[in-house]
């Protein structure tokens, strides 16, 4: 497999296994949301961990396979392909990427559909598209830009250009830089933290977020005010509140 889900812990790591750049060709990104979906069904996986290997996240479609494409095989594809992004962008869990080596074109806009990114001090990230006579069709041009503002989103879009770690810190393109060594263990370790809350209250703060961000700010507050009454019938949110009155904060154990 191109793809695979490896789960311990309350964690599920997807690993890109497509050696020796994780090329994202039609078969990996179907691969991606097949286990998208698993991932948000298993109640053993609470937190999500992207992962492309030591060398490597992931350096972007196949272009060889691309190539081969016409207009209307592209029609045909583009859907699919945003469709498989997407399914990893909406997995009600926390997602953390752990970026090493290269992430450009589709593999930054894998990157961009986790909720945090962890880059090794290796990293280079980018949307060479324009390059191709292209633009990024993942879900670049919007993710991007949600992420670090139009501005920025445009200049790397407009000219292709490759930021190292130090700089895609400095844009908010990642969120923390560590060794490359360290990169699986740190992004394991957040979302492990991320593991031992309360899931549903976690799901419902990520698509307040999310949902919220592509809806106006009154449908917003709908979203958020709904489930913020929603959590009222939960048993973690009984768990919190009581462990908060007679333990102090930050103590409950959530199931």
């Amino acid at each position: 497999m191109t793809v695979n889900l490896e789960v311990a812990d309350g964690v599920g790591t997807i690993l890109l296994n497509r050696p020796p750049m994780n090329a994202l060709d039609v078969a990996t990104q179907d691969r991606l949301r097949e286990l998208a979906v698993e991932a948000t069904r298993r109640d053993d996986v609470r937190a999500v961990v992207l992962y492309g290997g030591e060398k490597v996240f992931a350096a972007g479609a196949d272009i060889k396979e691309m190539r081969d494409m016409d207009h209307a095989a592209m029609i045909a594809r583009s859907r699919d392909l945003q469709e498989s992004f997407t399914a990893i962008a909406r997995i009600p869990k926390p997602v953390v990427a752990a970026v090493t080596g290269y992430a450009l074109g589709g593999g930054c806009e894998l990157a961009l559909c986790a909720d945090f990114r962890v880059a090794g001090e290796n990293a280079k990230l980018g949307q060479p598209e324009i390059l191709l006579g292209l633009i990024p069709g993942a879900g670049g041009t919007q993710r991007l830009a949600r992420l670090i503002g139009p501005s920025k989103a445009k200049d790397l879009i407009f000219t292709g250009r490759q930021v190292k770690a130090d700089e895609a810190l400095t844009l908010g393109l990642v969120d923390r830089v560590v060794p490359a060594a360290e990169v699986y263990q740190e992004a394991h370790r957040w979302a492990s933290r991320l593991a031992a809350g309360p899931a549903i209250a976690l799901r419902a703060a990520k698509e307040s977020v999310d949902f919220g961000l592509e809806a106006d700010i009154d449908t917003g507050l709908a979203i958020e005010r709904n489930w913020f009454a929603g959590l009222f019938a939960t048993e973690d949110r009984e768990t919190g509140m009581r462990s908060f009155v007679e333990d102090g904060p930050g103590k409950a154990t959530f199931r």
